[in-house]
C-alpha cells in the first residue's frame, strides 16, 4: 500500500497548481523504509543521510535566501 502512495504522490507533484518544486525518489517497489538512495540497500543509504540531503538543503537556503542575507559565515 506504501508503495502505491509514493506513485500517487508523485502523480500529484507533477501537475500541482501552483507547481511543487518537488523532487520524489523511490526504489521502483522498494523495501517499506526506503532511505533514498537507489543504489544501495537500505541498510548503507541510512548511514549517509548528510551526504544525500545537505546538499540540497543548502541550496534551497542560498535560492531563497533574503537579498543581503549571510550565506558565508555558517558554512564549513
Amino acid at each position: 500500500m506504501l508503495n502505491d502512495a509514493v506513485y500517487l504522490l508523485q502523480d500529484f507533484l507533477d501537475t500541482a497548481n501552483p507547481p511543487a518544486h518537488a523532487e520524489v525518489q523511490y526504489g521502483p517497489r522498494a523495501e517499506h523504509c526506503w532511505n533514498g538512495d537507489p543504489t544501495l540497500p537500505n541498510a548503507y543509504s541510512r548511514l549517509h543521510y548528510e551526504t544525500m540531503y545537505l546538499p540540497k538543503i543548502m541550496k534551497r537556503i542560498a535560492e531563497t535566501a533574503p537579498t543581503g542575507a549571510d550565506l558565508t559565515s555558517w558554512r564549513y
